[in-house]
């Protein structure tokens, strides 16, 4: 068995480095220039979780069963469920190589709390509540951890006003995640590494008008102006650090999750809902509001939804939800309706939207768990779904759970880099599904048949 180092960089965006900033990422242009790079078309939805799962198993989010961080449990109006590593049932790229005798040492790769047996070793990601408890596997490497570095922080909270205190937060939190990286890839046993900085992430979320001229929100000649190209600056250094440490054997891919890009506004889906008359409320909203706190008369309500980078659409169904309104042999029309209702959503000033809208069972080939009952992309990502209520308009600037200036892109990116062999800069395009193959492949062992994508050739 080869070598293999997947270089998780959640949110990282095409455009950014690829183009804008590839001028000051020496380390990530030699790969791009020996190797293979080009765009990773991510899931649907393309967010955080179920997205590296998708990448690591080679399977739809409908198999997985995920189709995002929370989930409706039971068709209930109200209860929740948050995805878990224990909601993960299917073989990942670690469980194959340790079929085969290998180890793996997985780095924040979501989800990964609560810790679960590896062959290997694990550290939790961004979904752990702190380090206080236990977030390693084996428990013990927690120990290791707090010799290297005295505050492993797994995440930043980032929608926060205080802008200068998050930028420091952020460059002292990756530097402290690369300085365990390094320690494991000299230190553990592995055929496999893989890891996921989330800092990219955060730093989109929160600095992307600064920089972005396009950007509706954009602040010339603010202090803040080049921290996202800093942070790429200091990805690309500390990614180099990592390459001085594996050996021609070893074959590296980068990839994201999903991209980035400057988010436009949100969409107060419910408050359009009560306008079409699909969503009554037993008294009106007097201020702003989550649904849950809303008075909603059920017996009356045809629809609803949920806010985040996309929107999640529920019908009330007879004989599914308690207080149905729809009747199972109106489902497909009253669906269909409010999806062409959705689609003829224009924006602010009345310009067309390019809003996608799904059914789950038309996505993937097998939905299991709790999917919603469409799943809409409100012009092309470019504008979330806010599920509050109560604010007097449908479209608002600002995220409405916090300060937020970027949104999701279905287009990620990879670049694969074989230092055994100059495979000329070539650009080829990719779906998520396809990494997990690739690299299996990479690593000299036998693809599986059931694995949905195919490996780059």
């Amino acid at each position: 068995m080869r070598k293999a180092l997947l270089i998780g960089l959640d949110c990282a965006a095409p455009d950014l480095l690829f183009n804008r900033f590839i001028d000051k990422l020496p380390n990530f242009r030699k790969m791009m220039d020996r190797g293979i790079h080009g765009t990773l078309e991510s899931s649907d939805p393309p967010i955080t979780i179920p997205a590296w799962t998708v990448m690591a198993s080679s399977k739809y989010p409908g198999t997985l069963g995920l189709y995002g961080f929370r989930h409706r449990r039971n068709n209930s109006y109200k209860d929740i469920w948050i995805s878990t590593s224990k909601n993960i049932k299917e073989k990942r790229i670690w469980d194959y190589v340790a079929e085969a005798g290998g180890r793996s040492c997985l780095v924040a790769v979501p989800p990964s709390y609560p810790p679960y047996p590896v062959e290997g070793c694990l550290i939790g990601g961004f979904i752990t509540p702190d380090t206080n408890r236990n977030y390693t596997y084996p428990p013990e490497l927690a120990e290791e951890i707090k010799d290297l570095v005295e505050d492993y922080q797994v995440d930043v909270e980032f929608r926060i006003e205080d802008k200068g205190n998050l930028v420091k937060e952020l460059h002292e939190m990756t530097e402290n995640h690369f300085k365990v990286i390094r320690h494991l890839i000299e230190t553990k046993d592995w055929s496999f590494f893989m890891f996921v900085e989330i800092g990219l992430d955060r730093i989109h979320h929160a600095f992307w008008k600064y920089f972005d001229e396009g950007h509706h929100l954009y602040e010339p000649g603010s202090e803040f102006a080049n921290v996202v190209e800093d942070y790429y600056v200091l990805l690309d250094t500390k990614v180099g650090e990592l390459l001085d440490l594996i050996d021609d054997d070893t074959v590296v891919m980068v990839a994201s999750d999903h991209g980035g890009k400057p988010m436009k506004g949100a969409f107060c889906i419910n408050s359009w809902l009560e306008e079409q008359g699909l969503l009554k409320l037993s008294t009106p909203v007097e201020r702003v509001v989550r649904l849950n706190d809303a008075d909603v008369d059920w017996g009356k309500t045809v629809a609803w939804g949920w806010g985040g980078y996309y929107a999640r659409i529920f019908l009330n169904v007879k004989g599914r939800e308690k207080n149905g309104v729809v009747d199972p042999s109106e489902y497909e029309s009253t669906r269909e309706d409010i999806a062409q209702r959705i689609r003829s959503i224009t924006g602010p000033n009345g310009e067309t939207w390019n809003t996608t809208v799904l059914k789950p069972e038309e996505a993937y080939p097998e939905c299991n768990g709790d999917p919603p009952d469409l799943m809409v992309y409100f012009d092309d990502l470019y504008w979330r779904s806010a599920g509050t209520m109560g604010h007097g308009r449908l479209y608002l600037p600002e995220n409405d759970t916090g300060p937020d200036d970027a949104v999701h892109d279905k287009m990620g990116l990879y670049i694969y880099y074989d230092p055994r062999e100059d495979l000329n800069g070539r650009a080829e395009d990719l779906n998520i599904l396809d990494v997990a193959p690739t690299l299996i492949k990479a690593l000299g062992l036998k693809v599986p048949e059931d694995m949905e994508g195919e490996p780059l050739t």
